[in-house]
């Protein structure tokens, strides 16, 4: 560039001048004329302050900024880019420092330098490269440099580095204000020219076969010429009727195009118009062309109608959010908010204003840090450039807790944004970590619980996995506690169960009630286990209204041992009391029949058949018959006792006059009374009445009590 040329001397020139200041301050120690060395010390800084001054304007009136730095220690790769001493238009650093980011650094020297030198960059000869880079090469080895760096919608920025003694000066110029009348414009231009006067044929086939209509008009708003596509969308049938008849696109291109050619600039508008019979939107073009007017139009229906999509599709997704209690927070590629929820807003209590101000990720953090809202860190600059950082990572997802001072707890989740930037979670988490805590002490509680019971409990969840298990249940199966602390599955537990109870089907009824969600399944169910070891188990299953299921095993091998034992002593005694009885009956019946002769036989000489009795001998006899009938009934009720006991006993119910029972019972009981001279008394009721009952059973009884 011809202004670098120029500007080197300048700056060369005010070292030279702040040299000669110095001088002139010696002079003035030395000189031996105080008041002569005054006056020319002043008079000699007036002349310093033009030259100055003189420098500064001229500087002020490049179309950019000017940068440059003092000695070759120039650090473009660390943290923050060594700042530089900046002069040029006031214009133009306003302009470039659009592209900063305020929260880099208080410099904006530094804050234009780091916003421009990772941006997309080209040289003279077409290859891609950045700022960053040529500014290390020409502070390493001196190598100049002449970019183009590609910036935020589309504008273009020019920079030019060189060294100037043991300085480093760049250029950077932003074209937008500098305009287009730049030789390398020109060039460009001058180049595209040339390329179209050697072939112009070839320029205009290609034209005509192009799918989007051209025209161009004249300078007095003719048509002059239109391609196959003008033609077709106009419905004009030929070139040449269309040129006659002079048919417009609509009544709106022919008013852009007269504007085009009043203003003489390039317009470009987009609106619906009827083509083929079918409504399109149609972007037209209109740029000035040798004294009339170029003109081309594009269908960019389906790029308004995807534009459209997207914008319903991002509204609702956007709308989505905001009805999400999580707080949202997307940021753009240059690191702006641009969008956030209304979760957000409230869970970091900032002003609406300033979230619709679109600020920068690094003074969202700042704003946050100010009213004391972000986690406590001893460097807080290191930590900012760490969050910052995560616009470079791409590995997928990142996420980490925040403790912020007012103890909540944040879980924040980074992502990148797929329209490009990143995209940020927040989910406070203090109510579950405050849930998590309690879990976990009532788990411990539980398991303490557990472990102080004599019976084996187990907890198994929906997925058939261990989740609770006491000591009993380890040591009653013999399992290791390293298994039951990995959460195994029931079928891993089952399998180290299966040498001591091998049946497989009782295992796979408890699984069915573990894993089965049906009503019929999730039922309480008890059982018993006999195991190998000769151990007897009942195990009960219980399912939990989490959807767990409880299993408890108790061993009841020792209470099974005694209630054998008593059914066997149970057994024993039924045996013997049926022994009793049989031998109790044969007995009587072995009994009865010589006492049924001795009977007979001492009746029939009572009877005095053979011969008459003398009175002692009829005494005899009749006591033998007194004893004998005694004992026959003695026997009957032996034998009735036997009957009842086998439940055999019949009852012959009619009426019985009690207190002739009772009467009879005493007289009989009266003569074995008389040989103990035992005194038998009786008093009963006149009103006693008739019963119903067994006559002979009762009379048996009577006889029983008063004998």
């Amino acid at each position: 560039m011809q202004l670098t040329a120029e500007q080197v001397p300048l700056i060369i020139a005010a070292g030279a001048l702040a040299l000669g200041m110095a001088f002139i301050l010696w002079a003035l120690r030395t000189s031996d004329g105080a008041r002569g060395a005054a006056k020319r010390y002043k008079e000699k800084a007036g002349e310093n302050e033009s030259a100055l001054a003189e420098l500064k304007s001229v500087l002020g009136a490049h179309p950019g900024i000017i940068l440059v730095w003092q000695g070759e220690d120039i650090d473009v790769d660390g943290e923050e880019i060594t700042a530089p001493e900046i002069h040029g238009s006031p214009v133009a650093l306003a302009s470039l420092l659009r592209f900063t980011d305020d929260a880099v650094s208080v410099d904006p020297a530094v804050r234009i330098i780091e916003g421009l030198a990772d941006l997309e960059a080209r040289d003279a000869s077409g290859i891609d490269t950045t700022l960053r880079i040529r500014l290390r090469e020409l502070a390493e080895e001196g190598q100049p440099f002449s970019l183009t760096l590609i910036g935020q919608n589309g504008r273009f920025l020019e920079a030019d580095g060189r060294t100037a003694g043991a300085r480093v000066v760049v250029w950077v110029t932003d074209s937008t204000i500098k305009g287009l009348e730049e030789s390398s414009a020109r060039g460009r231009l001058e180049e595209a020219r040339q390329v179209i006067a050697r072939d112009p044929t070839a320029f205009l086939d290609m034209l005509g076969r192009s799918p989007f209509p051209a025209w161009r008009i004249s300078g007095v708003g003719r048509l002059q010429w239109a391609n196959p596509a003008y033609v077709e969308a106009v419905e004009g049938g030929t070139l040449d009727r269309v040129l006659e008849r002079q048919i417009m696109l609509d009544e709106k291109a022919v008013e852009q195009i007269r504007k085009t050619l009043t203003e003489g600039r390039e317009i470009d508008d987009t609106r619906h118009l009827a083509i083929n019979g079918e409504r399109r939107a149609m972007r037209i073009l209109s740029f000035p062309l040798s004294g009339g007017v170029g003109a081309m139009a594009f269908d960019v229906t389906e790029q308004e109608k995807a534009r459209d999509d997207l914008d319903k599709h991002v509204k609702a997704h956007d709308e989505t959010l905001n009805h999400v209690a999580d707080a949202v927070a997307i940021f753009s590629a240059d690191r702006k908010l641009t969008f956030h929820n209304r979760a957000f807003a409230k869970m970091w209590q900032l002003d609406e204003g300033f979230l619709l101000d679109m600020p920068s990720h690094g003074q969202l953090l700042d704003r946050l840090r100010e009213r004391r809202r972000l986690p406590a860190r001893n460097d807080y600059a290191a930590w900012r450039a760490e969050e910052l950082a995560s616009y470079l990572d791409i590995s997928g997802i990142q996420e980490d807790e925040w403790h912020l001072p007012d103890n909540r707890t944040l879980k924040v989740t980074r992502q990148r944004h797929p329209m490009g930037g990143l995209l940020l979670l927040f989910k406070d988490i203090t109510s579950e970590l405050d849930l998590r805590t309690k879990y976990n002490a009532m788990i411990k509680t539980q398991g303490k619980t557990l472990d102080s019971l004599h019976e084996a409990v187990v907890v198994f969840g929906s997925d058939g996995r261990l989740k609770l298990s006491n000591n009993a249940f380890a040591e009653l199966w013999g399992l290791e506690e390293a298994l039951l602390a990995d959460e195994p599955d029931y079928d891993d537990i089952a399998d180290f169960c299966l040498p001591l109870f091998h049946d497989q089907e009782v295992w796979r009824q408890i699984k069915g009630h573990i894993t089965d969600p049906s009503s019929n399944a999730r039922q309480m169910t008890t059982g018993e286990m006999k195991r190998a070891d000769g151990s007897v188990l009942t195990y009960v299953t219980k399912p939990l209204p989490d959807g767990n299921t409880l299993i408890a095993f108790a061993d009841v091998s020792a209470q099974r041992s005694v209630e054998r034992a008593l059914r066997e002593r149970a057994e024993a005694f039924e045996t013997a009391d049926r022994l009793k009885t049989e031998f109790v009956r044969n007995v009587s019946y072995q009994l009865r029949s010589p006492l049924q002769t001795i009977l007979g036989y001492a009746e029939f000489l009572q009877m005095e058949r053979i011969g008459e009795l003398n009175d002692g001998q009829r005494d005899k006899i009749g006591a033998i018959c007194e004893a004998s009938n005694h004992l026959n009934d003695l026997i009957g009720n032996i034998l009735d006792l036997a009957m009842i006991e086998a439940g055999r006993m019949d009852l012959d119910i009619s009426e019985v006059n009690l207190a002739d029972l009772i009467q009879e019972s005493v007289a009989i009981g009266v003569t074995s009374a008389s040989d103990t001279e035992v005194e038998v008394v009786s008093e009963i009721s006149p009103d006693v009445g008739m019963i119903h009952a067994d006559e002979k059973r009762i009379r048996q009884v009577l006889f029983n009590l008063v004998s």
